[in-house]
């Protein structure tokens, strides 16, 4: 009887040992670097269960087996925490660090990049364009609706909401400028100051001249002088639908149309691009100059002119640049 207890202890702690050791073998494989030999991209669907996903992480080859993802899973009580999406496992991914980034929900992400002065038509189709983005968009906002900027987003996210958050951010920016404008500017609403920021963003892609273009429309303004914008008339004529698809000639400056800025006083009516937050700026606190003109020099930049004699000589230096 005796010698049937002690084999019986002897058994059971056997036992004990047998299992401790597949515990700490469980652990140690749990927790040790996995099979993935370089970054691997996984969607997880909508409504995966643990063990659905532990499959689809060891036929991805991120984990090396399904059934110690789902028993460290439960024993780390995040069968409910774990996320859906499209997640990145880089290489020598743990089961441990795998579980982790389900948890933290640590998705892919895209983005699309906005680069000022695009009409808003030109925006939607970036945004069709888009192969990740999904959903419909069904209305083309108003030109100067839409903030040119770069927008993250994850798979699965819609067109119209990256839109709408565009919206948000022009809305956001333009009430933030409005308050610190300079005083005495000749236009009197925030859409007024969208619409120079947008002449000015298609006149100059040199950063540092946007101030003193802004100026120059701005003296315009104040003495009832045409704007006599090029961009106005290449709206005038396209309407922000397609490309002009050619040079700009002297005999569309008398096109009867309202954003011709040759042929009318003011600002045109509204927008003609999306123009960018520094463009805002510009058009709000403009230079302070004595400059009512400017033509491209040649280099990228403009130069800027007091009278329209200056200014001539300007144009015909521009002329024999451009004509080399």
């Amino acid at each position: 009887m005796i010698r049937l207890l002690s084999l019986i202890h002897t058994l059971i702690a056997l036992a004990v040992v047998i299992a401790g050791g597949a515990a700490i073998y469980g652990v140690s494989q749990f927790r040790g670097a996995g099979p993935l030999d370089e970054r691997t991209v996984v969607v997880i669907p909508r409504g995966t269960g643990v063990s659905g996903i532990a499959a689809l992480l060891e036929r991805s080859g991120v984990i090396a087996s399904a059934e110690l993802f789902r028993i460290g899973v439960l024993i780390g009580g995040a069968d409910r925490a774990l996320q859906a999406g499209e997640f990145a496992f880089p290489a020598g991914v743990s089961a441990e660090q795998a579980m982790r980034i389900l948890q933290a929900g640590r998705t892919v992400s895209y983005s699309v990049t906005i680069p000022e002065g695009l009409t808003s038509r030109e925006v939607v189709e970036r945004l069709r364009d888009d192969p990740v983005l999904t959903g419909a968009i069904e209305t083309v906002p108003p030109q100067g609706a839409l903030l040119p900027e770069t927008y993250a987003f994850t798979r699965g996210d819609t067109r119209q909401s990256v839109l709408d958050r565009m919206r948000a951010a022009m809305d956001r920016t333009v009430a933030e400028l409005w308050e610190d404008r300079a005083a005495d500017l000749p236009f009197d609403t925030p859409e007024q100051a969208v619409t120079l920021a947008s002449i000015v963003e298609k006149e100059t892609g040199v950063a540092g001249e946007r101030s003193l273009v802004a100026g120059v429309f701005v003296n315009r303004l104040r003495i009832d002088m045409p704007l006599q914008s090029d961009p106005t008339v290449i709206f005038a004529l396209t309407e922000g639908q397609r490309p002009l698809g050619r040079q700009l000639l002297r005999s569309d400056w008398r096109v009867e149309h309202p954003y011709n800025t040759y042929r009318n006083r003011g600002l045109p009516p509204g927008p003609i691009a999306n123009p960018g937050r520094e463009a805002i700026a510009a058009a709000l606190n403009p230079a302070e100059t004595e400059y009512f003109y400017f033509v491209a020099d040649g280099t990228g930049g403009h130069a800027f002119a007091r009278t329209l004699d200056e200014h001539n000589r300007n144009v015909a230096n521009w002329r024999r640049v451009r004509d080399r």
